[in-house]
């Protein structure tokens, strides 16, 4: 059976994230004072053959680890459709 799998990959809240305080910095010179702060991220769809829901999870979270993400400055979340 195919999953559908998203993997959504964000820095570490205590990291600096210069992406977004230039995305913040752009929003401020339109005018758009109202957003108080911007993180960029990265949102990676994954289809992956699997048993279970459960098991297409421990797959992505495998990639996502050994891949996707460095543990050392981001932190990612999985969801499985």
């Amino acid at each position: 059976m195919t999953f559908a799998v998203q993997v959504k990959v964000m820095p570490l809240k205590e990291l600096l994230d210069p992406q977004g305080k230039a995305v913040m910095g752009g929003l401020g010179n339109l005018g758009l004072n109202a957003i108080q702060d911007v993180r960029i991220g990265k949102n990676i769809s994954l289809q992956v053959e699997a048993n279970s829901a459960d098991e297409a999870r421990a797959i992505a979270e495998q990639a996502a680890k050994k891949l996707l993400a460095n543990p050392v400055m981001e932190q990612f979340e999985i969801s499985v459709q």
